[in-house]
């Protein structure tokens, strides 16, 4: 019988019986709290926005510390994303906090891949969960989430309407991660723009299909604040470290030539109810869809790249087994295919190197009849000139021979000649 089908009957016979007396499985929330409370929680901010707009005094207000960083210019060459991981305390409780800022968003001429950096380190904390999930020895318990639980989008206070660079950034991460647009210093506009500026924003975002992290309303117990909240979303945010004294109270504020903007006053801007949403309501159900729904939708799309799949063709159950062996089963009978058309490659490469070998050998031989001929016409041709030469050399003596002799018969007789004169005139006188 199948796991499924035992599970479904399991499910199916299961039935509701009173207890007697106390037995103490009612402490399970307890132990829960307590356990939860020992290893202490992980939390990841990516805060997205232009050079300029308060991203790192914003966090350093929000979690009311100064946290170090460096300032970012506007000479970068491109968008980088820089990680920075803090343990903070509160009463007994510990949160391990990752600030992502992305350093040069926006301060480049040509801004058309300015998303693609962020994009590619969400999927990167993505991978990086699903291969230690996909571990044979897994030690998720230990293991250091760096998953993007909530992304703050700061939006520059211009009053007009979205840019077009803050569209196509937040359309591309509304799958990936859970959005909360804010409009950073929003106190560089009047209340009546601001008002006009929300619902501007508002209305762009559902008009080009952006989905923004609305806070949950199925909860009981926060639906009615985190409903209200919802429609004062994006949240208009000042952040400052300074403080000033406004009454009898040292508060966070900004002093200006005109008068004191107060960071925690609610008629000043939004950041309590930033605060109140982000940190102290929703903090878990942030963790929890980046798991449940983000990182699920990643798993999903990865898995079934890889081959992997929940039913067969006829929409039957399939186990991770079944789907391992078909996998293997069709891996090993690519490769055996592969290995064939290797095969039959080589072998074609083989027959097709021995014609060229044996083409080039036929070439040579037929070179070397023809040099070998040549060299013996060549070889006649001398053999012939020094024939010739030697009979010229044998007349050429002949004739030497012949002019000796004629030479030397010829200067006998002209000898002979002068005695005879000789002899003449003696007998004369």
């Amino acid at each position: 019988m199948a796991a499924t089908d035992i599970a479904r009957q399991v499910g199916e016979g299961c039935r509701t019986v009173p207890l007697a007396g106390h037995v103490g499985f009612d402490s399970l929330p307890d132990q829960l709290v307590n356990k939860s409370v020992s290893q202490g929680f992980c939390f990841n901010i990516l805060c997205v926005g232009e050079t300029g707009l308060g991203k790192s005094t914003l966090m350093d207000t929000l979690f009311n510390t100064k946290f170090e960083g460096e300032p970012a210019t506007h000479t970068q060459p491109g968008v980088q994303l820089r990680s920075n991981t803090y343990d903070l305390q509160e009463s007994n409780v510990g949160l391990k906090l990752t600030v992502v800022s992305t350093v040069g968003f926006g301060d480049q001429i040509n801004k058309e891949d300015s998303y693609k950096p962020i994009v590619e380190f969400i999927d990167a904390q993505f991978e990086a969960y699903l291969q230690e999930e996909l571990k044979i020895r897994r030690v998720l318990h230990t293991y250091h989430d760096s998953r993007i639980h909530a992304c703050l989008y700061f939006i520059a206070p211009t009053g007009h309407s979205l840019k077009s660079l803050d569209l196509v950034t937040m359309k591309k991460l509304d799958s990936k991660v859970n959005i909360i647009p804010i409009i950073a210093k929003s106190d560089a506009i009047s209340k009546s723009e601001l008002t006009k500026f929300k619902i501007k924003i508002t209305s762009e975002l559902v008009s080009n299909g952006v989905q923004i992290y609305q806070f949950p309303t199925d909860d009981e117990s926060v639906a009615e604040i985190n409903g209200t909240m919802n429609a004062h979303l994006p949240f208009a945010v000042i952040g400052s470290t300074e403080e000033l004294k406004i009454g009898n109270k040292m508060m966070k504020a900004r002093q200006y030539p005109w008068g004191t903007v107060q960071v925690e006053n609610e008629a000043h801007c939004d950041f309590v109810k930033l605060r109140e949403m982000l940190i102290r309501v929703n903090m878990e159900d942030l963790r929890e869809q980046t798991h449940t729904r983000h990182y699920e939708l990643y798993r999903r799309c990865k898995l079934e790249e890889m081959g992997f799949k929940d039913t067969d063709p006829d929409s039957k159950p399939f186990s991770l087994q079944e789907t391992y062996e078909a996998k293997r089963n069709e891996f090993l009978g690519e490769l055996q295919k592969k290995e064939e058309e290797m095969r039959q490659m080589f072998v074609q490469r083989v027959k097709e190197k021995e014609a060229e070998l044996k083409e080039a050998e036929k070439e040579l031989h037929e070179k070397f009849d023809r040099l070998k001929k040549l060299h013996q016409d060549e070889k006649k041709k001398l053999e012939d000139k020094k024939k010739s030469l030697d009979d010229e050399v044998n007349a050429f003596k002949q004739r030497k021979t012949a002019a000796e002799l004629l030479q030397s018969q010829g200067s006998q007789a002209g000898g002979s000649q002068t005695l005879k004169r000789d002899k003449e005139k003696k007998n004369f006188f």
